[in-house]
C-alpha cells in the first residue's frame, strides 16, 4: 500500500490536503486524505495556479458584475471555489457517516477582529454543503463568535493556535456549550507547528541568540507533545490538526498520536508517497532534559507559547507567530482585490 494508507493501517494518525485544486482533492482522496482545509490565501492561489488559473479568472469576472465591493467579489470568488472542493469531498462525508470528508474555509482575514464578520461569513458559509467546517482564529474575537456558532451545532477548526493557553481557552470553551447545551459538533483545534519553529527561527536570528540548531528545530514539536497529552488528559475532546507543515518531518513527527496533519499536495503529500518511509510511531518519544531546558533558559517567547498562562486572552493576537501567519493571509488576500481593482 502507498505510504499514507500503511500509516492508516497502523496508527489514528490522519492526513488532510491544504489550499487544494480540484484535480489535487482528487488525487488526495485517492491517497487516503480524510479531509482538507483552506486559508484566507486560497483565492490568490488559485488565481495564479497553472491549472485553475482560467477558471478562477472567469468565476471572478463574473462576481464583478455582481457586486461593487472589491473585498465581496473575493468572498464570493473563495466561497463558490471553496464549494467545488467539498462537492469533491462529500462522497468521503458520506462514506463515514459525517466522521471525515471535511473542508474547512477560513475567510477575509482584514476584518478578523470584529467578531460580528467572522460569523456572518461563517453562516453563509455553512449554506454549500453538509461537510463545510467553519475556520475561525483561537483570538479575542474569534473565541466568542466560535463560541456562539457552537451553540448552533456548527462544525469548527479554530485555527492559529500557537501555544497551550490558546487549546485550554478553546477546552473550556467547547465543555461550557455542552453542558450549557448538550451540542458537541465536531470540533478541531489547529496547532500551527511548522509556522510556529519558522517564526522562532526568524526571531532569534534576528535578536541573536545563540542556541544549538538541533534544539531549535524540535521547539514547536515540544509544545504539540504538551498539547497533545493535555488535550487527552483534560479530556476536551477536540480534535487535533497538525497544520503550517514546511517539512516532511511535521508530518513523520506526529505519526503514532490521534491527529490530523494538513499539508500543500505538491511538495508534501507527493513527496512522502515518493519516499514512501517505514511507518514509525514518533510522537510519543520524550523531550530530553537538556533540550527543553535550553528552550526555557533562552527563550522567552518559547514559554510564552509553551507554560500555561504564558498568554492572556486579549494578547493572543498579538503574539508574534500569530501575527507572522495571519500577515501571510492578509498580503494574499489584498493581492486578490487588488487584482480585481486592476481588472475593473
Amino acid at each position: 500500500m502507498d505510504y499514507f494508507k500503511r500509516v492508516a493501517a497502523l496508527t489514528p494518525t490522519k492526513f488532510w490536503v491544504n489550499n487544494v485544486s480540484r484535480e489535487e482533492a482528487q488525487l488526495g482522496i485517492a491517497a487516503g486524505a480524510s479531509g482538507c482545509t483552506q486559508n484566507p490565501s486560497y483565492v490568490w492561489k488559485m488565481l495564479n495556479h497553472p491549472e485553475e488559473k482560467e477558471y478562477a479568472t472567469s468565476l471572478l469576472r463574473e462576481i464583478m458584475q455582481e457586486t461593487d465591493d472589491d473585498n465581496q467579489v473575493i468572498c464570493i470568488l473563495q466561497r463558490k471555489l471553496i464549494k467545488g472542493v467539498s462537492d469533491i469531498f462529500m462522497d468521503v462525508y458520506n462514506r463515514t457517516h459525517g466522521e471525515a470528508g471535511y473542508v474547512s474555509i477560513q475567510g477575509d482575514p482584514i476584518h478578523e477582529e470584529d467578531y460580528q464578520v467572522i460569523l456572518d461569513e461563517a453562516r453563509l458559509n455553512r449554506e454549500m454543503n453538509p461537510n463545510i467546517m467553519i475556520k475561525i482564529p483561537a483570538t479575542e474575537s474569534g473565541l466568542k463568535a466560535l463560541e456562539i456558532l457552537l451553540c448552533e451545532g456548527t462544525p469548527i477548526n479554530a485555527t492559529e493556535v500557537m501555544g497551550v493557553d490558546q487549546v485550554i481557552a478553546l477546552g473550556e470553551i467547547y465543555q461550557r456549550v455542552f453542558e450549557q447545551t448538550g451540542k458537541r459538533p465536531v470540533m478541531y483545534f489547529s496547532l500551527i507547528t511548522g509556522i510556529f519553529n519558522e517564526w522562532l527561527r526568524g526571531d532569534v536570528k534576528e535578536k541573536g541568540i545563540d542556541i544549538n540548531a538541533d534544539v531549535l528545530h524540535q521547539a514547536g514539536m515540544v509544545i504539540a507533545k504538551k498539547v497533545y497529552q493535555l488535550n487527552h488528559d483534560r479530556n476536551y475532546k477536540m480534535g487535533f490538526i497538525s497544520g503550517g507543515a514546511r517539512t516532511l518531518d511535521d508530518f513523520y513527527e506526529m505519526v503514532g498520536g490521534d491527529v490530523c496533519v494538513t499539508m500543500n499536495w505538491k511538495g508534501s503529500c507527493d513527496e512522502l508517497i515518493k519516499e514512501n518511509k517505514p511507518v514509525i510511531s514518533r510522537l510519543f518519544n520524550p523531550v530530553q532534559p537538556m533540550v527543553l531546558d535550553q528552550l526555557q533558559n533562552k527563550l522567552p517567547q518559547f514559554n510564552q507559547a509553551f507554560q500555561e498562562g504564558g498568554l492572556s486572552v486579549d494578547e493572543f493576537e498579538h503574539y508574534g507567530p500569530v501575527m507572522y501567519f495571519r500577515d501571510s493571509f492578509i498580503r494574499s488576500w489584498e493581492s486578490a482585490v487588488e487584482m480585481v481593482a486592476s481588472l475593473r
